[in-house]
């Protein structure tokens, strides 16, 4: 069974109530997750993994791809929210990543498959120089980085599972552009997760 692993460095937009909701969310659409969190706190009710290193905001991300944490991966940002089952999500077991929904032809880490031997080519490379691959890559962040292994061997969840995994901003919030409505209020039929990257956050709306 998968391991559904989250990161919360707090300090920033995230608390430890983030956890505690995805966890739920997770559980009642995946009944037996393995849900575990990689955290630089304790949370009450949940299965945390201590940071280790002091990278700060999305860099923590990169720390799923230490050789202690064993298994495939479903990595999830804490501003996912979780609308129907995610049995089919769990089940990929091959490298999948999101298309980026502003960017066709790049990646976006909101959510992620891994496995433990495309992890390991990627630590490799990233434990050498962190504080460099920071500087690097400052403005794109831990999906830029990622980029430069899995552009052209990642599968693409918009393609593996088409119309389970949608944005909020592209499909669900109801908004013009270019004299064209860009979603109606509603989450499409079919949507599985819904993915927020940035604001607004989904408590910030009430989800």
């Amino acid at each position: 069974m998968v391991t559904v692993f989250c990161v919360l460095r707090v300090g920033g937009d995230y608390r430890p109530q983030h956890v505690i909701r995805l966890q739920q969310q997770v559980l009642e659409h995946l009944t037996d997750a393995d849900f575990r969190c990689l955290s630089d706190v304790p949370i009450d009710g949940i299965s945390t993994v201590p940071l280790k290193f002091g990278w700060p905001g999305w860099w923590a991300k990169m720390e799923l791809f230490r050789p202690s944490i064993k298994g495939p991966v479903l990595f999830l940002d804490l501003d996912t929210s979780i609308v129907g089952s995610i049995g089919d999500i769990a089940a990929v077991d091959r490298l999948t990543i999101m298309r980026d929904v502003y960017r066709p032809l790049g990646l976006q880490s909101s959510m992620m498959f891994l496995t433990e031997a495309e992890r390991e080519r990627v630590w490799l490379e990233w434990i050498e120089r962190p504080a460099q691959w920071m500087t690097v890559y400052r403005n794109g962040g831990d999906q830029a980085f990622l980029e430069r292994f899995w552009l052209d061997r990642a599968d693409r969840w918009q393609d593996v599972l088409p119309g389970q995994i949608v944005s909020y901003k592209a499909h669900v919030r109801k908004a013009v552009r270019k004299d064209r409505e860009i979603g109606n209020g509603t989450i499409p039929e079919g949507a599985r997760v819904v993915i927020f990257h940035g604001k607004p956050r989904p408590w910030d709306i009430g989800w």
